[in-house]
């Protein structure tokens, strides 16, 4: 039994070390060096580079955004997710065909969604252009680059992106509840909203913290789309900015490879300690249903 668990998860094992552990333990080394990327390195700095991450203020900006966009994805995603699945479990005309287009835009590549976003929301943008066109020229607005509109639009964007793969989960979910529940609820004159209330949001519980979980994990790594519409600059004055942007600006762009490793770790614990907490907290009764005791 054990050599058959060895050779089942002897290579998963070995790709986990090669391509996680092993580049965050090297990340971590970096980190204690002034490093310019070629060379071995050999400024020592220590912690110093691990200091001006946790002092500098542009840090704690972007560490803000961050936690920012991974509530709102959790507030607006997750209701919005759990109604769509609701109306979609539903017999209706066109179920398939909303099904898909609702799922569409997950698979869609994240350097074409921000392109096109990108160019529909400037200034002379194709929505600004509708918004005028149907007389409502006085809700034109620079959508990418007003601060108070910058996190609503990303919000708009990563929910659009998103969603579908939400309502996915969601479905799986409902149609794993078994009908005789539903069919029990109505003999005993329980309401449609009862219903949903008392039996399916608490058997959907499990279905939605796994899904809350990945878009914690999902939203504290955000990279690409703030990239490609945004860019390194403008999303720190838009307030749009994330960890790995900062990364990005300061490590390799700022030609600091050291200290950009050692945003990488700090990235790394963060999410790590948000996964801990979570699964403490959060996971706990699943994790432990799904541990069961002894052999059969």
């Amino acid at each position: 039994m054990r050599l058959e668990i060895a050779l089942l998860s002897g290579p998963a094992i070995l790709m986990f070390l090669a391509f996680v552990i092993f580049p965050v333990a090297l990340a971590a080394y970096y980190g204690f060096y002034r490093w310019h990327g070629y060379g071995a390195p050999t400024d020592w700095v220590g912690l110093n580079n691990y200091k001006l991450i946790l002092t500098d203020p542009a840090f704690q900006q972007v560490l803000k955004h961050s936690f920012m966009i991974m509530g709102l994805s959790l507030i607006i995603q997750g209701p919005l997710a759990i109604i769509l699945a609701l109306l979609l479990n539903q017999k209706i005309r066109g179920r398939s065909v909303i099904r898909v287009l609702i799922f569409v835009p997950y698979i869609i590549s994240e350097v074409i969604v921000g392109t096109g976003w990108s160019l529909m929301l400037q200034g002379d943008g194709a929505m600004n252009d509708l918004l005028r066109k149907i007389g409502l020229g006085s809700l034109q607005a620079d959508w990418l680059s007003d601060p108070k509109l910058a996190i609503w639009t990303l919000m708009a964007i990563i929910s659009w992106k998103y969603i579908g793969f939400a309502v996915i989960l969601m479905l799986a979910g409902l149609q794993s509840i078994p009908e005789e529940l539903f069919e029990a609820a109505q003999i005993d004159g329980a309401s449609y909203w009862q219903i949903q209330r008392r039996i399916t949001l608490p058997l959907l519980g499990p279905t939605i913290r796994i899904w809350a979980f990945l878009s914690i994990i999902g939203s504290l790594q955000l990279f690409d789309l703030v990239y490609i519409i945004w860019g390194q600059y403008v999303s720190g004055t838009a307030g749009t900015s994330t960890m790995a942007i900062y990364m990005l600006a300061q490590g390799r762009n700022a030609g600091n490879y050291g200290y950009g490793s050692a945003i990488a770790v700090v990235m790394f614990l963060v999410s790590l300690i948000v996964a801990l907490i979570y699964q403490r907290f959060v996971l706990r009764r699943d994790l432990r249903g799904a541990v069961t005791e002894g052999t059969v």
